[in-house]
């Protein structure tokens, strides 16, 4: 027997019309800034509407529900409003690598900035405003260069599992860092050195337990930077085909 869900599905922000004037200085506009601010400074366990409501002044969640419909609207609007953060040109230019390069930094940038955005973005359906027009630039990149509409789909979805998904990483990074007090690189170094003990064990680790005696590598950045250019590598050689040489 099919299943049915057990209450409706609530109606998506974007498909109902903008809250009326009311006689209050309070904007959805603010609701948004106050929510971002929290969320920034707290992380996503900070997010509640009555803290929301908190910080804009003497209001009452039930006040912010005029505005914003539920918490998901709330999350909706959130995440659309930091998505225009994201500098896009008019229309894609002539180098389509360097167009994804840019986007894909520029969205990296962004999320470092709003951490929570890695974790709230795969619970809601990307349908905002700024989020449409980010996608939709994307594709236009990948299909001006014979992609089909599927395939630069897929590739934009790679792309963004790539950034937000490192994102993520970095934020459960940072929580793990608060909880263990360690705040700066140096501590960090300190707490792999002085684990160095249990890899250096059984002497099966002898590379691991180099590392661990002085730990040094790439930073974050970089990391992304250089997988970020593979993945590009990688879309350039499925545009350009299979080598006629490599065929039968």
């Amino acid at each position: 027997m099919k299943e049915t869900p057990d209450s409706p599905l609530p109606p998506l922000i974007w498909t109902q019309p903008a809250p009326r004037r009311r006689n209050s200085p309070l904007e959805r506009d603010d609701i948004v800034r106050a929510a971002i601010a929290l969320a920034d400074e707290g992380g996503t366990d900070a997010l509640t509407m009555a803290a929301v409501a908190r910080r804009l002044g003497s209001y009452t969640p039930m006040a912010l529900y005029r505005y914003v419909l539920s918490k998901d609207g709330l999350v909706d609007l959130m995440l659309d409003h930091v998505t225009g953060e994201i500098p896009l040109p008019p229309e894609p230019g002539d180098d389509w690598c360097a167009d994804l390069r840019q986007v894909a930094l520029d969205s990296w940038s962004m999320v470092k900035r709003h951490l929570w955005y890695a974790q709230l973005a795969p619970t809601r359906p990307p349908l905002g405003p700024h989020t449409m027009r980010r996608t939709e630039y994307l594709l236009q990149v990948l299909i001006r260069q014979g992609a089909t509409v599927a395939d630069a789909m897929t590739y934009v979805a790679l792309l963004d599992r790539h950034i937000f998904g490192s994102a993520q990483q970095e934020a459960e990074e940072l929580a793990m860092r608060r909880r263990y007090g360690l705040h700066t690189p140096e501590q960090l170094t300190e707490a792999i050195t002085a684990a160095r003990d249990l890899a250096a064990q059984s002497g099966r680790h002898p590379a691991l337990t180099a590392w661990m005696n002085t730990p040094s590598g790439a930073t974050m950045d970089d990391q992304f930077t250089l997988s970020l250019g593979f993945i590009i590598d990688g879309i350039r050689s499925r545009l350009a085909g299979p080598d006629p040489t490599t065929t039968a």
